[in-house]
């Protein structure tokens, strides 16, 4: 595939540890890159994919969906029209029950475990809606006792104007949502990562002022695809010749947090960024 000259993008959705060096490969090849999430393993080893850019000129991008969804379009416009105040607080909860010793999600060596898979999307998430970098971050990490991957990891992080925190696990209840807090308002994206693409996304809006539990419902977003979504917006990036380091250097910014997290897991202590 890489030597054929007719495909001009590939999407590279192989094992964490594949990421870095098939990505590479294939950008050699002169092929534009749509990498799945984690992009690497640490922030050193995605570094490297920044020469790799340099030398090639093709695209490297990591494969975030929600950034294309629609939803989270409709809530960075909340914030950034000021509806909800000020950003003050995220809270995500994000799991899925997976026992499966052949799962690549349980295998630690190949860069299993909960926080690679699922818990970045907190960590992108809270950075794309504060528009900011953590200050520092700490956190709670229980490993399976097989499989040596972290099952269940509680995270927090402190940005310049406020705190996110977020649960995941590979081994409770199916569940995800995200909550946003304002001075004002409160957000509510009720399937924020795995949108469905068979009917429409809500997101809430809460005011307070109803202590049953009762949400206006900002709207209910178009039926739509993210990774399509995602696919068109890598490829219309590419058309137009818009390929800088901005993708790479988010991807690296992101593996900076994760990094920190698994460091505040093993060692119990508070990591500065």
């Amino acid at each position: 595939m890489l030597a054929d000259p007719e495909i001009d993008a590939v999407y590279n959705p192989l094992p964490n540890h594949l990421h870095v060096p098939w990505t590479i490969e294939a950008a050699r090849s002169g092929k534009h890159v749509l990498c799945e999430k984690p992009i690497a393993l640490d922030a050193e080893e995605a570094t490297q994919l920044l020469e790799v850019q340099k030398e090639t000129g093709v695209l490297i991008q990591e494969a975030f969906m929600v950034r294309d969804n629609p939803q989270w379009h409709k809530v960075c416009e909340k914030i950034q029209d000021g509806e909800i105040g000020e950003l003050r607080a995220i809270q995500s909860a994000f799991s899925y029950m997976n026992r499966d010793p052949n799962n690549i999600r349980n295998m630690a060596d190949i860069g299993g475990g909960g926080i690679y898979d699922i818990g970045c999307y907190p960590v992108f998430i809270s950075r794309m809606l504060f528009g900011e970098e953590p200050l520092e971050v700490t956190a709670l990490i229980e490993k399976d006792q097989d499989f040596k991957t972290d099952r269940l990891a509680s995270g927090m992080m402190k940005f310049p104007s406020g705190q996110s925190s977020f649960l995941c696990s590979t081994q409770l209840v199916p569940y995800q949502r995200v909550q946003v807090f304002g001075t004002k308002k409160r957000i509510e994206v009720e399937v924020p990562f795995n949108a469905p693409n068979q009917m429409p996304c809500r997101v809430f809006l809460d005011d307070g002022s109803a202590n049953h539990g009762r949400f206006k419902l900002i709207e209910d977003l178009p039926v739509c695809d993210q990774y399509t979504k995602q696919a068109e917006a890598f490829e219309n990036k590419i058309l137009s010749g818009s390929i800088d380091n901005s993708p790479l250097q988010d991807a690296i910014s992101n593996m900076v947090i994760i990094d920190a997290l698994y460091r505040s897991g093993n060692t119990g202590q508070l990591v500065n960024i």
